[in-house]
């Protein structure tokens, strides 16, 4: 083991930029990294919460509940109206074999353009889901992110 890491290798310091030994308590004397909740927290005017308190008064905001309103709003309709297209879709290629067979233009009957109406809607739909979210809720979904990051930054883990 020691020819892998090397004589040196339980001195060795960790300088990987995602390891915070505060936070995980390793590589400090014991009682070294304890993090209590009664630690004082970066800003003044913010009381210590736990991260796990942050992320419920986020969820119990209103720009929150506006956020998710407007998901909802968009996504829900949506599904619903792409989910009985493709249901009418599959209904009328089980049960009315005629009406799919009959040409629309040259080899291209109704079944194959309402199959191919199938995949448009599909990328139609995907078009205007990234749309709607990058016009009505990224903005405010990344002002919530930053606003809980710069909450959690402080608190005690």
């Amino acid at each position: 083991m020691e020819k892998e890491a090397g004589p040196g290798a339980s001195a060795m310091r960790l300088d990987d930029p995602w390891y915070e030994p505060s936070a995980t308590g390793w590589g400090e004397p014991d009682g070294a990294s304890a993090v209590t909740a009664d630690m004082p927290c970066r800003q003044a005017e913010q009381r210590c919460h736990s991260a796990a308190e942050i992320y419920l008064e986020v969820q119990n905001s209103p720009a929150f509940r506006e956020v998710r309103r407007r998901y909802r709003r968009f996504v829900v309709p949506a599904a619903a109206a792409f989910l009985l297209w493709y249901l009418a879709y599959v209904v009328v290629a089980t049960t009315a074999h005629d009406l799919m067979a009959r040409p629309v233009v040259g080899a291209f009957n109704v079944a194959m353009v309402a199959g191919l109406g199938q995949f448009f809607t599909t990328f139609l739909l995907t078009w205007a889901y990234a749309r709607h979210a990058r016009l009505h809720r990224d903005r405010a979904a990344l002002e919530l992110r930053w606003d809980t990051q710069e909450m959690t930054r402080g608190a005690g883990r």
